[in-house]
């Protein structure tokens, strides 16, 4: 499936649009498969930051996998316009990923 943020791809033309899809994920921050990190990592700034950004690759790609479910049920082949958005959910650890597109066939 051919994912983009434009909203055409070069040599391909789009020719049914099936509508808009989404996907989302969210968890702690400080969560990365499975394990959390620990009191004493958190004052460690490279760990902190090592598991951080894994977390986040980690919910990214969660939340593209189920935009792509969602585009193939309506039997798509590509997304176009996406657009994502991370959002820290109020007082807590916890990022919500949330991604938006297009779902379209493409010849």
């Amino acid at each position: 499936m051919i994912l983009t943020t434009t909203n055409n791809i070069e040599n391909f033309k789009i020719v049914d649009y099936l509508g808009i899809v989404t996907g989302a994920a969210y968890n702690s921050s400080y969560s990365y498969k499975g394990s959390k990190m620990s009191f004493k990592d958190m004052f460690s700034t490279a760990k902190y930051y090592e598991n951080y950004t894994a977390g986040l690759e980690s919910l990214k790609e969660n939340a593209f996998q189920k935009l792509k479910e969602n585009a193939s049920k309506l039997g798509a082949n590509a997304v176009v316009g996406i657009q994502l958005d991370i959002e820290p959910v109020a007082n807590t650890s916890t990022l919500l990923v949330s991604i938006t597109g297009t779902a379209v066939k493409v010849k």
